[in-house]
């Protein structure tokens, strides 16, 4: 079940767990900069298999609401390579459609730039270093919209943190 909640409800703290385990215990983030304090302004996702909390991501707008930004995509080490990721993307995607947004944005690490074109998002921009890895940003339409513009916007290049492949190294908070 991929339940769809803000980031004032109390089951943030079952993603704040997931995060917790793959980004501060597994990849060695801070958990500074991995509890950012941007999680109440935005929406979650969550979820749950057999009763287990398995995968989260979260999704912030930016730009008006017209950018929705893809962030924090966690996937339980067990779990890994079973779709997850994959559906909890999904569920991102049509929650940035309820909300309005036309157009959905993510750095994604150099080795999850495959899962990420699967999923329809084209990269864009140089290749840039972020926390000492190798990032591209990347965009996709919303579903059932056009593809998005090519213009620049005040997003520019900095990478959401936790927007790696499921089970590779996070990157750092983006300052937007």
């Amino acid at each position: 079940m991929l339940l769809h909640f803000p980031g004032t409800d109390p089951r943030l703290a079952r993603c704040e767990g997931i995060r917790r385990r793959v980004f501060i215990e597994e990849q060695g983030v801070a958990e500074a900069e991995e509890l950012d304090g941007r999680d109440p302004g935005c929406e979650h996702v969550l979820l749950v298999i057999d009763g287990r909390d398995v995968a989260t991501a979260r999704l912030r707008l930016v730009d008006d609401g017209r950018v929705a930004k893809v962030e924090r995509v966690a996937v339980e080490a067990a779990d890994r390579g079973a779709g997850h990721g994959a559906t909890v993307m999904r569920g991102l995607h049509a929650r940035a459609a309820a909300l309005g947004a036309r157009e959905l944005r993510l750095g994604a690490q150099l080795t999850a730039l495959g899962f990420y074109t699967r999923l329809g998002y084209t990269a864009f921009g140089p290749v840039f270093d972020d926390a000492g890895i190798d990032h591209r940003m990347m965009r996709r339409a919303v579903p059932g919209l056009a593809a998005p513009v090519a213009a620049a916007d005040s997003l520019g290049t900095t990478a959401p943190h936790g927007t790696a492949a499921p089970g590779a190294p996070p990157a750092p908070p983006d300052p937007s």
